[in-house]
């Protein structure tokens, strides 16, 4: 079966992945899980709270799968809106530095904002550190923004390297963060570069859920600008899309979604990258179809990606970066490929 077949009923071929995903991932881990175990929530009472399996299966397995779809989702709809903003295909937030500047203010607030004693409660923490990533991530991108339509005029090579230099800033700020910190912070900082999931929750995935929700919507009203956007900015200027107007509107967005992520699970990349090149190899380029499937494929790399962590080491676990990073390193040269085989048929 090809992929003009899956083009004809998009919707029901993913969904049909996503439930078997979803099947597999419950029922894999360190901790076999039973039918009855789905069950206990009704039979839970103050003598009789969750335990063992049904414990494991609620309150630690189903709120990381859904929140590993969730973020996938998200960073699916970051790098659909990026790639559409700065006309680049080969754009990410993780590519372009976004997620290194969010993870970077995050490290930075860690590890000085703990030398300067301050006192923060740590229930803080849950509004301190996105507040910073996104605070990281806006600069980065409003950075790469200014470089991109002023400084380079678009191009291309300008763009790729003003994300290898904010990404090496970013790093070397980073790195300068974990000289200093002590073994306690040592370990939160490992946990920013190498990305996992696993501090996932009903709250955060609740909280995330409905800034995504809000993000589509938000993102949905903007599609068809970004889609005259293609064809740049003198078109989508005479067909009434102020443009000046659309890049905020797209750099708050992405940054306040993929900041949020960085926030609560550290660099993830290339879902963004990829996500939204499967979506317009199968259905084309017109963005209102690509944010919404390319928030499906999102998840739904993630999502293999997270439980081939947990799974494959038992009872150990392997961060989730390593797996999409092995997932997208090739699937970056291909595309590299396929761009230089294209150009030279062109030519």
């Amino acid at each position: 079966m090809n992929l003009s077949t899956y083009s004809r009923r998009p919707k029901t071929f993913i969904a049909l992945l996503l439930i078997a995903s979803l099947m597999l991932s419950v029922t894999g881990g360190a901790v076999d899980v039973s039918h009855r175990d789905w069950l206990a929530p009704w039979y839970r009472d103050s003598d009789n709270p969750l335990g063992g399996s049904a414990y494991v299966l609620w309150e630690i397995r189903l709120p990381r799968i859904l929140f590993s779809l969730l973020i996938g989702a998200a960073l699916g709809l970051c790098g659909t809106l990026t790639q559409g903003l700065f006309r680049n295909p080969l754009a990410d937030p993780g590519l372009l530095g976004i997620s290194s500047g969010a993870a970077c203010a995050a490290a930075l607030t860690i590890v000085f904002l703990a030398r300067s004693g301050i006192n923060i409660p740590f229930e803080w923490r849950f509004a301190i550190l996105p507040v910073a990533a996104f605070t990281g991530a806006v600069g980065v991108c409003l950075t790469l923004d200014r470089v991109a339509h002023w400084i380079t005029a678009d191009s291309l090579s300008g763009l790729l390297l003003t994300g290898i230099a904010l990404n090496a800033l970013a790093g070397a700020i980073i790195g300068l963060c974990t000289y200093v910190a002590t073994d306690e912070q040592l370990r939160s900082l490992t946990f920013w570069t190498l990305g996992s999931v696993a501090g996932a929750s009903w709250g955060l995935v609740s909280v995330l859920a409905v800034l995504l929700s809000w993000a589509f919507w938000f993102a949905h009203r903007s599609l068809s600008a970004l889609n005259a956007l293609a064809l740049g900015e003198a078109v989508a200027g005479h067909v009434g899309v102020e443009v000046r107007q659309l890049r905020t509107r797209i750099v708050v967005l992405v940054a306040l979604v993929s900041g949020f992520s960085v926030a609560w699970c550290g660099i993830i990349g290339f879902i963004g990258l990829i996500a939204p090149h499967i979506v317009r190899s199968v259905l084309g380029a017109d963005h209102r179809r690509v944010a919404p499937y390319s928030m499906g494929i999102g998840a739904l790399l993630l999502l293999w990606a997270d439980t081939a962590a947990r799974t494959l080491a038992v009872p150990a676990e392997i961060p989730v970066g390593i797996f999409t990073s092995l997932l997208g390193a090739p699937f970056f040269l291909v595309l590299l490929l396929s761009f230089r085989n294209g150009a030279r048929h062109a030519g």
